[in-house]
């Protein structure tokens, strides 16, 4: 569809927009157990999303939110304490009517956008305002492409001319009082609020919408509105690093990474010493500014007295997951004369990879000597330093 030419989207000195968001209806089509613009993608609810776009947008003085009768608890556990809500009725057009006579006595102009539509980019809330300077109502749509049919019971009964078809979206916007008079004047069981519009004799420009727009309708939408939604988000990374020293003491094996390597002595701790899972586990503690492994499981609790260091990197790790992020990579060197790491760092890689549910290609151990310098140099114990990287889930 070819953009009309419309003038500038920045409001005159006296207009003064609200965004009206609907979010009174039960979805039952998305499935799931609560209503879908409650239910959470990237990590906040449909409608969360929905409201940071119009909260965000410098056009949109006020906004209001419509809620379902009995949703408060959900509406005050998905939304900030201050987002104006008021409730809406048993069908779209009530619930509309119920959020425009609750708008500020100050404004002007409405926004009427679906609580499902979490992805609406700013253009088209530009290009909505920016019509409302020469016309009642405007509202964005979509050139159908597509070939059109009419069918019944599964077979195609005929084609059906596409010319001059669109796919309405939201915003819709309007002069207030205009679009107040007009669903009051209105018998109900509208679609959307452009059918009112045009009842009421209204002239209502289109504005060009987005692909990107969508409406979670479906249960296979909420996967693909996650999708669109991490391609705009900007990656979290967080770095951490973890160092550990185990002394030697008696003993005919040491455990590294969780293989356990024949050796004269063995290492010392309160666990069982496997100074490599105690750097990593540090490393991702580190990384999510969660402290270290002695203040998750302390040294005075006797629980932990000879407790296997993978439970303490399997804590790290689901709380890596918790958090929302996961794992890109993990770097740990040993550092000692002796025993040789070479021919064991294979198997050690395998060992961590299978407690952190990781493909062995992200995890690096391998060895240093110091040189026969200090506590390593005089093989008086095993020293070992690991990084950890996490990007946002």
């Amino acid at each position: 569809m070819t953009e009309p030419s419309l003038p500038s989207a920045s409001p005159a000195p006296s207009r003064k927009v609200a965004a009206l968001i609907v979010a009174a209806g039960r979805g039952t089509r998305a499935g799931g157990d609560i209503p879908k613009q409650y239910q959470v993608i990237a990590g906040k609810s449909v409608l969360a999303h929905t409201v940071e776009r119009f909260r965000a947008h410098p056009g949109v003085h006020s906004l209001l939110v419509v809620i379902g009768a009995k949703d408060d608890a959900l509406a005050a556990s998905a939304l900030p304490e201050d987002v104006a809500r008021t409730p809406g009725g048993a069908s779209r057009d009530a619930s509309v009517r119920a959020g425009l006579d609750a708008l500020p006595r100050d404004i002007t102009h409405v926004l009427i956008h679906d609580g499902a539509r979490p992805l609406v980019p700013d253009a088209v809330i530009d290009r909505v305002l920016a019509a409302l300077e020469t016309h009642p109502g405007a509202a964005p749509a979509l050139t159908v492409t597509d070939a059109l049919w009419r069918g019944e019971d599964g077979r195609v009964l005929a084609p059906t001319p596409r010319d001059g078809l669109f796919r309405a979206q939201t915003p819709q916007g309007f002069d207030l009082t205009a679009i107040r008079a007009a669903h009051a004047a209105h018998p109900g069981g509208a679609a959307d609020d452009v059918e009112v519009a045009l009842l009421a004799g209204l002239d209502v420009a289109i504005v060009e919408g987005h692909e990107d727009n969508i409406k979670v309708t479906l249960p296979g939408c909420f996967a693909r509105a996650e999708r669109m939604l991490a391609k705009g988000m900007p990656m979290d990374v967080r770095l951490g690093n973890g160092y550990d020293v185990h002394r030697f003491g008696p003993g005919g094996h040491v455990v590294l990474c969780g293989v356990e390597v024949p050796h004269p002595r063995g290492l010392q701790g309160h666990s069982d010493a496997d100074v490599g899972m105690h750097a990593i586990t540090d490393a991702l503690y580190g990384a999510l500014a969660e402290g270290d492994i002695g203040q998750h499981f302390p040294p005075s609790d006797p629980q932990w007295k000879g407790a296997a260091s993978e439970i303490f990197l399997r804590h790290a790790v689901g709380r890596v997951a918790e958090r929302g992020y996961r794992i890109a990579n993990v770097d740990c060197t040993l550092v000692c004369e002796r025993p040789k790491i070479g021919p064991h760092a294979e198997a050690m890689r395998e060992a961590l990879a299978a407690i952190m549910g990781l493909e062995a290609g992200r995890i690096s151990v391998k060895a240093t000597t110091s040189e026969r310098l200090g506590f390593t140099g005089r093989e008086e114990g095993i020293a070992a330093i690991a990084t950890a990287a996490l990007v946002s889930a």
